[in-house]
């Protein structure tokens, strides 16, 4: 399973950053389609958390999560 990870700053705050996980439901994933349909879901995530911006993002596999970051 992959994960999406994203690195996000708050927009009037910008210092102020944090990782969140989004778990990607395709169990059997490539990296290339996270990539691909991942940004969607980010856009959902951006939706529903308007103060907050995403900087950067990357698709990481769940079992090597705590050790990319």
């Amino acid at each position: 399973m992959l994960v999406l990870a994203l690195s996000v700053c708050l927009a009037g705050t910008p210092a102020t950053c944090k990782e969140v996980n989004l778990t990607y439901l395709a169990e059997y994933a490539t990296p290339m389609q996270c990539m691909r349909f991942g940004q969607p879901e980010i856009a959902k995530w951006h939706l529903t958390h308007p103060g907050w911006q995403v900087k950067k993002w990357r698709c990481v596999p769940a079992d090597k999560l705590e050790k990319s970051i």
